[in-house]
């Protein structure tokens, strides 16, 4: 019997387990094109959610939407309801600024700011009205080491970041988003614009990450998603096909399409 989407959103968790995100049938719309369908997804708080699927499936378009990014593009129309523990997102009370303050985002490509490497760290706690040179020295400190590039910057601080390789430039970048202290970290293909080894180093961090906050990331990399998630959403078409802890996804795939993805025949 074919499971429905909300069969498909809920996968049992411990009782202490809490809910970050629940989607609940959620259409998107870029002008006439229905890019999201009937969504249904529970994404949990200190976990890694992979998002896969081949180019043009929603993947973007669905992290974009959870802190209304995609609401920058003026076509854009939707239906359903986002919660972010419990508040409905598209709520018209509910200020988008407060909304991405608490929902960090890395891009596929880093985008420093062209400022120097401290002024890049400060500069998101400086709009939120932080002035004390010692607070920020201890907040860029503390952003830089959890994102585990202190020991290599920290004499460069005055710098500009633009002199750093891609792969630190990228861990600057999830410093930034760690600055304002947010609860859930989106990531955009995080890793497709960096070398094997800068790759690594961002799996890694990621995976420490998750100690203290909600990551979903969306990957073209099977292998990747294999080894870093918790949890696994295959999404097709704009659809979620099937959405499960990631052994499971990669092991005994319920979909036949799912396996097809994962095994190489199409994507």
């Amino acid at each position: 019997m074919k499971k429905t989407t909300n069969e498909l959103s809920h996968i049992e968790e411990p009782a202490q387990k809490q809910i970050v995100y629940q989607t609940k049938e959620l259409n998107l719309w870029y002008g006439d094109t229905h890019a999201l369908k009937d969504i249904h997804l529970d994404i949990y708080e200190n976990e890694i959610t992979a998002i896969i699927g081949p180019s043009g499936c929603g993947k973007s378009t669905f992290i974009k939407t959870l802190n209304r990014m995609v609401e920058l593009v003026p076509i854009v129309k939707t239906s359903g309801e986002i919660l972010y523990r419990g508040r409905n997102i598209f709520d018209k009370t509910y200020p988008v600024e407060e909304l991405r303050t608490k929902v960090g985002m890395v891009f596929q490509k880093p985008n420093p700011f062209p400022k120097s490497i401290y002024d890049n760290i400060a500069y998101g706690p400086r709009i939120h009205g932080i002035k004390d040179r010692k607070i920020l020295d201890e907040i860029v400190e503390k952003s830089l080491r959890n994102a585990a590039i202190w020991d290599e910057v920290k004499d460069r601080l005055k710098e500009n970041a633009y002199g750093l390789s891609g792969g630190q430039q990228q861990r600057l970048c999830i410093a930034r988003a760690l600055a304002i202290e947010p609860d859930v970290i989106l990531m955009d293909e995080p890793t497709s614009a960096l070398d094997p080894i800068s790759t690594l180093k961002v799996e890694e961090l990621v995976q420490e990450l998750k100690e203290k906050f909600s990551i979903i990331i969306v990957t073209h990399n099977m292998q990747q998603a294999a080894r870093i998630s918790d949890k696994t959403a295959f999404f097709l078409n704009g659809e979620v096909i099937e959405y499960d802890q990631t052994d499971k996804i990669f092991s005994t795939p319920k979909d036949k399409r799912t396996e097809n993805y994962i095994t190489g025949r199409f994507g």
